[in-house]
């Protein structure tokens, strides 16, 4: 019903009971047997996963709510889809798809390095870089004292002023894409991601969502043994 901040704002304020008793701690662990209130409501059984794929515009930020006032990704859902989390972010300049769940326990799953998936990418950068320079990414590099693992590059066409490059990591670090490619000496002015594991972005347009069908889900997590 909340973010795990505004969960911590609620018990602090004496609003949730367990079991009839008022928390005054989120350190404590909570299983399907026990019943769990706010405001005296009960909080209901968890709803069955589901998951969205959305093509992030430009220009909006991936939070439920910005400090500094800006367009975040959450306003501009439609209105019908229920309380929604993001797989990872995308920064404000970014945009493609982002997946968005109903389940927070798989989204911080698909997050981990450790599962494996891969994000793919294709970047606009200003600058010229060879395809041999791109390679030497393959062994990972570090950049301002933060390591980044193996990172495939290909380059899809140079020789202007800009270069398109098709970018494919596992870790998906805070900005990796701009700042491994940066420290080629390239300036990324455009970066669209293309896929997230096995889902794909596809002809969606800017703004679009659509749901990926339950059976599809299934399937692709329990080959990923989620």
């Amino acid at each position: 019903m909340c973010s795990r901040r505004d969960a911590e704002r609620l018990i602090a304020e004496g609003r949730v009971k367990l079991n009839g008793k008022v928390l005054d701690t989120p350190a404590v662990k909570v299983t399907t047997a026990d019943k769990v209130q706010v405001d005296g409501r009960p909080i209901g059984t968890p709803e069955e996963t589901r998951m969205w794929r959305y093509h992030k515009p430009t220009g909006l930020v991936t939070t439920h709510r910005d400090p500094a006032g800006r367009a975040t990704v959450f306003e501009h859902l439609p209105p019908d889809l229920p309380r929604v989390i993001s797989v990872g972010r995308l920064d404000l300049t970014s945009e493609g798809l982002l997946l968005l769940t109903n389940d927070g326990e798989l989204a911080r799953k698909l997050e981990l390095p450790a599962n494996g998936w891969l994000r793919r990418y294709r970047a606009r950068a200003y600058g010229r870089v060879t395809q041999e320079e791109l390679d030497t990414l393959k062994n990972g590099i570090t950049v301002e004292g933060v390591r980044y693992g193996p990172i495939d590059a290909q380059l899809e066409r140079g020789g202007g002023a800009n270069s398109w490059i098709t970018v494919s990591i596992t870790e998906g670090k805070n900005r990796e894409v701009r700042r491994v490619l940066d420290a080629l000496g390239l300036r990324v002015n455009r970066l669209i991601r293309t896929s997230y594991g096995p889902f794909q972005l596809g002809t969606m347009l800017p703004g679009a969502v659509e749901e990926i069908p339950r059976k599809v889900l299934r399937d692709q997590l329990s080959k990923n043994a989620f």
